[in-house]
């Protein structure tokens, strides 16, 4: 069996070699930014809308761009295919740099990229719901930066573990769901209409939400952007979390209060199909360009 491959600051290296310096500030301050995007019959899912919103994450933390995006991406795709992952994740990180310790930004520090791959065999077109708890949202202000500080979503996640459910919905102060520790959180009310928190300072920009909202329009489901109360979503016709790795995944208890009976509900149905269909043509156009 072949061993990974890990990307380090333009290095390819077996995976269990891959390190970078001690002083790193993604390790000493989670000062960098990540990005996590789906390999789908050896194709990138999403891929221009995940650089879109890495470049504005560098942005807003005043990182620069390690590499030209072109360069970038060409490495993502030899990543793929070094680790042989035809279904999977790639997962590719930028910090500010190595520099010694202290708060302030360092004068010329060259930012950190690293870059992993493995395989994942995600749920297909029929899958089973799963159960989610809630818990308070405890974490900063900015949410819509996709950055390495992780302890929160860390916590939720095991709260969710040791519950038996497999994601966490965080809740504010208002008693209103923003996200998933990991995923957007979707409803779809007893008029049939998909709700999901709007996209502010509260929620990350999730790639695979702005792909769903498009699907929505396309197949004439009502859709609105608001927050809606954990009373609401136990009280909804439909519920789902969306994520690069979980596409469309519906949910059917919410703190222990089912919703539905286990499947996936018609509207979750009909969204899920839609992205399985676009991903296996966005396959078959890149079998049909290499056969040319």
């Amino acid at each position: 069996m072949m061993s990974r491959i890990a990307y380090v600051n333009g290095r390819y290296v077996p995976h269990f070699e891959a390190s970078v310096h001690v002083e790193d500030r993604g390790f000493q301050f989670a000062d960098g930014v990540y990005e996590v995007v789906a390999v789908y019959k050896g194709q990138l899912i999403d891929e221009q809308g995940h650089l879109d919103r890495l470049e504005r994450s560098l942005d807003e933390l005043r990182i620069a761009m390690p590499l030209a995006r072109a360069a970038l991406a060409q490495i993502l795709r030899r990543m793929v295919r070094l680790n042989l992952v035809r279904e999977g994740l790639v997962y590719f990180q930028v910090t500010r740099g190595v520099a010694p310790r202290d708060f302030p930004f360092p004068f010329a520090a060259a930012p950190t990229l690293v870059i992993t791959a493995r395989n994942k065999k995600f749920p297909g077109r029929d899958v089973k719901a799963v159960t989610v708890i809630t818990t308070p949202d405890q974490r900063w202000a900015r949410r819509d930066i996709k950055t390495v500080a992780l302890l929160p979503a860390t916590l939720a996640k095991q709260k969710a573990k040791e519950a038996g459910a497999f994601e966490a919905w965080q809740v504010d102060a208002d008693g209103y769901v923003t996200e998933g520790a990991s995923s957007n959180a979707w409803i779809v009310t007893k008029d049939n209409v998909i709700v999901t928190r709007q996209a502010d300072h509260n929620i990350l920009r999730g790639i695979t939400r702005m792909a769903i909202i498009e699907f929505a329009k396309e197949n004439g489901f009502k859709f609105e952007e608001r927050a809606f109360s954990v009373e609401e979503a136990q009280n909804a016709r439909e519920a789902f979390v969306s994520s690069a790795s979980t596409f469309v995944m519906p949910v059917w208890k919410i703190d222990n209060v089912a919703i539905s009976n286990g499947e996936i509900g018609p509207v979750g149905k009909t969204l899920r199909d839609a992205y399985f269909d676009a991903m296996d043509q966005l396959a078959n156009d890149a079998r049909t360009r290499s056969t040319d």
